[in-house]
């Protein structure tokens, strides 16, 4: 169920990048400078589709997965599990990109990378949970 809660949280962030990107707002950076610069990067869209959306759509189907497993779907827990290793692989290649190749950060992006990190740490404390419940 925390990780349902926390894929929420995740959706929320990207569907507010998606609203700002679409609206052509900018978007408040209180905490640090470069989100303007990191959300109008080439890197920000893939054939002009922003990638806030692909990210609202993979906490959805990480929301999806985990609310299944709660309903008593053991298999959506395994598929959850890929899922997250996935959303964590791209969220590294995007954390690269914004202090290599970029060289700014976008605090929201780095919320997303924080709420993807903590699904991924979810579903490995989870593996070694439940390994000690089945002895």
């Amino acid at each position: 169920m925390l990780a349902a809660i926390v894929s929420l949280a995740g959706i929320a962030d990207a569907a507010y990048l998606t609203i700002h990107h679409y609206t052509a707002e900018p978007v408040p950076c209180s905490i640090i400078e470069g989100c303007e610069q990191v959300l109008t990067s080439p890197y920000a869209t893939i054939g002009g589709v922003p990638l806030a959306i692909f990210g609202a759509l993979a906490y959805f189907t990480a929301f999806s997965l985990a609310l299944l497993t709660v309903f008593g779907n053991k298999i959506t827990w395994k598929l959850f599990g890929a899922q997250v290793v996935i959303m964590a692989g791209f969220t590294a290649w995007l954390i690269y990109v914004q202090a290599a190749l970029i060289g700014a950060f976008c605090q929201f992006c780095l919320l997303s990378a924080l709420i993807t990190t903590t699904l991924l740490i979810i579903f490995v404390v989870s593996l070694f949970t439940n390994r000690k419940s089945a002895r």
